[in-house]
């Protein structure tokens, strides 16, 4: 009698027992363990972070960072760190949390445009993944990558077509890159290589010339017939003379990607630089910027008509005037001259 009173003593003390440890299990495995009053937390984890790191992102964002360890080491997480975005929802527990830190690196969406070297560039997007701006404007410029895609460090920016692009945080340079030769590959569909075939352009003459374009009119509906003024100068033989190829000339020639140019000077024209349109017949060696997507398609696509000259509409801000004759153009010319010399605008 007196050993059955012991062992039913020794029983109730297990269950007690028991009890007390599923109820701890239970706290640390299922109970919320946030520490923050907003929805969402992100969490950005780099690639290479220790577990030891690991507890240093997490720590301010948990209210008991104990149960968190003793559940991430229960989960083997502390042997399965991935790098990426992880959103952290409010009242999670240690199990959600650990099931979302190992399986949903959630993505981004990267713009760029308007970026004018492929150093902006690189700056750009090293603002938005993990990836710095070194190691970006290297994989933009290797060597071995440029000649296998048939592109070189002066055309290499015509790869990079500005739009939106969802990439997890956590892309690396080299990612980056190739994956924007694949969009660039898609861009490039059957129906706009048609088109630059059928006027007589490659993929990159497009890409440069639809650069100059967009340096010219930042009105997308004028965009087309400005690409037809060029195309007008280019098929005809002519010297493009574009103000904006001068200006990246400049800018190239002194090394001062900064400086602000707001008026061409004779003297300027005369700068000794393949960029240099009014010196030279050709198309500059690559774009002098980077187009958007209204641009290179103004060109595919540019107005037929009989212009070869325009100048800045004084009385429509944004637009231009054109012309069909030198005449007609020294004319509307004239009125903006006496227009930009009234606003004091030297250089």
């Amino acid at each position: 009698m007196y050993i059955k009173k012991i062992l039913l003593i020794i029983a109730l003390l297990g269950m007690i027992a028991g009890g007390i440890f599923a109820y701890y299990v239970y706290q640390a495995v299922f109970s919320p363990n946030t520490s923050f009053e907003t929805k969402t937390v992100t969490l950005y984890i780099p690639t290479g972070t220790t577990y030891t790191e690991l507890i240093e992102v997490i720590s301010p964002v948990v209210k008991d960072i104990y149960s968190f360890d003793r559940i991430a080491r229960r989960k083997g997480y502390i042997d399965n760190i991935k790098a990426g975005r992880y959103i952290i929802q409010k009242e999670e527990n240690n199990n959600q949390i650990i099931n979302t830190l190992r399986s949903k690196n959630s993505p981004i969406h990267i713009s760029f445009n308007n970026q004018e070297r492929l150093e902006n560039l690189a700056g750009r997007i090293a603002m938005q993944i993990e990836a710095d701006s070194v190691s970006l404007l290297r994989a933009f410029k290797e060597e071995s990558f440029l000649n296998e895609k048939d592109f070189s460090v002066e055309t290499a920016i015509a790869m990079y077509i500005p739009n939106k692009y969802e990439f997890f945080w956590n892309t690396s340079a080299e990612q980056f890159r190739d994956r924007m030769f694949k969009e660039y590959n898609r861009f490039w569909n059957e129906s706009r290589k048609s088109k630059a075939k059928k006027i007589g352009l490659t993929k990159n003459q497009v890409i440069t010339i639809a650069s100059i374009v967009q340096k010219e009119t930042a009105k997308v509906d004028e965009r087309p017939k400005v690409a037809g003024v060029y195309m007008n100068r280019y098929t005809n033989g002519w010297k493009l003379d574009a103000d904006p190829t001068v200006i990246y000339a400049i800018k190239r020639h002194r090394n001062d990607w900064n400086t602000i140019i707001k008026r061409v000077l004779y003297k300027d024209l005369e700068l000794d630089s393949p960029y240099n349109t009014y010196k030279y017949a050709t198309l500059p060696p690559g774009p002098i910027a980077m187009p958007d997507i209204s641009s290179i398609d103004a060109v595919l696509n540019y107005e037929k008509h009989e212009y070869y000259f325009f100048v800045a509409d004084v009385e429509n801000f944004g637009y231009h005037k054109f012309a069909k004759t030198l005449s007609q153009h020294n004319r509307n010319k004239k009125q903006y001259i006496n227009w930009i010399n009234k606003q004091g605008l030297r250089r």
